[in-house]
């Protein structure tokens, strides 16, 4: 049952924002020091390890269905290990702050490939107003880099941030379909170990993990992508999903650029000017836009299975008191936000 969000939900969702928001800055140190799949499989772990001892405390009830085990290998794929390697290796050229702003965009990215692939999120007039708003932003954030000479690797940078966006963008929307009705901790448990164990031996592949440097530095950023970034928020995300579901969450849109911002700000003295405003304010107000309820008039969309329609139809003609003896409405199981 979704609830309205209380004082404590709003609490948790800002710790959850400052998790997800500061996890970019702390890449950043990171990946001053450690090589990419290395420094990914690390905070992974640790990611794992919390992720693991909460799903035994709770006993965990797993799918039985294998084939959604299929499906939790693919979204780790595009949820967890293609983000966060063009991620970790944008952060080796731009500053985290562009990193958390241009990630903040996912709700716009989200917002077309639901239209494409998913019959019951048209694309609607006021959706393609604040696309075109957010656009602006994540254009006026790549431009310097684009107009720049010898900027070649800040542009490879932004265009890996880009990619990253929509991969999560492509997670979110594949797992509106394939995971309705899946319990949230569970895409969040299995996404995390399966993409541990691909990042892993790509690193091990690849990279020499126990050749790199580990200044204290580095292991706390590590902890704290690891205990915060991919494992406590997780768990936060969890709860929060339950209780107030994907539209109660979707204000962490608005505050992962702003935490980004300001964690880069304060712990790299990552500059704030006149292009960071502009683009952050603009994709904020695309998304804005994007979930207003008002100008919802549909512009484009699949259209629904025929099995779905005739369903649909059925439920209309169905007398009122028998509608509302079986849920005429009911509340659509809501997928893991990760």
């Amino acid at each position: 049952m979704i609830a309205r969000p209380t004082r404590s939900d709003w609490l948790l969702l800002l710790a959850l924002g400052v998790m997800w928001g500061t996890s970019y800055v702390w890449i950043k140190v990171a990946v001053q020091t450690l090589p990419t799949f290395t420094l990914i499989s690390a905070r992974l772990a640790i990611g794992l390890a919390l992720l693991a001892t909460v799903a035994l405390v709770r006993r965990l009830e797993l799918p039985r269905n294998p084939r959604i085990y299929g499906h939790l290998f693919v979204m780790a794929l595009i949820n967890i290990v293609i983000p966060f390697t063009l991620i970790t290796t944008a952060e080796q050229q731009v500053n985290s702050n562009l990193a958390a702003i241009i990630n903040g965009s996912v709700p716009l990215f989200v917002v077309v490939l639901a239209g494409l692939f998913l019959h019951d999120e048209p694309l609607t007039a006021n959706r393609l107003g604040g696309i075109v708003v957010g656009y602006l932003g994540v254009i006026v954030l790549v431009a310097p880099g684009l107009l720049a000479s010898g900027a070649s690797g800040t542009i490879s940078g932004e265009l890996a941030l880009i990619g990253s966006t929509l991969a999560y963008a492509a997670g979110a929307v594949y797992a509106r379909a394939k995971m309705r009705g899946v319990a949230p901790m569970v895409p969040a448990l299995f996404q995390v170990a399966f993409a541990f164990v691909v990042i892993t031996v790509i690193a091990f592949a690849t990279e020499q993990p126990f050749g790199a440097s580990w200044p204290a530095e580095t292991i706390f950023a590590i902890a704290w992508l690891g205990v915060f970034g991919s494992g406590l928020a997780y768990i936060l995300n969890f709860r929060l999903l339950s209780r107030i579901g994907a539209g109660g969450t979707s204000v962490l849109a608005y505050l992962l650029p702003i935490v980004g911002i300001v964690s880069g700000f304060f712990v790299r003295n990552e500059p704030i000017d006149i292009t960071i405003v502009l683009g952050t304010a603009l994709i904020l107000a695309g998304i804005g836009l994007a979930s207003s309820k008002r100008g919802q008039r549909r512009i484009f969309g699949r259209p629904a299975p025929v099995a779905e329609e005739a369903a649909t139809v059925a439920v209309e003609a169905a007398p009122l008191p028998d509608r509302a003896a079986n849920g005429s409405t009911p509340d659509r199981a809501e997928p893991d936000a990760s």
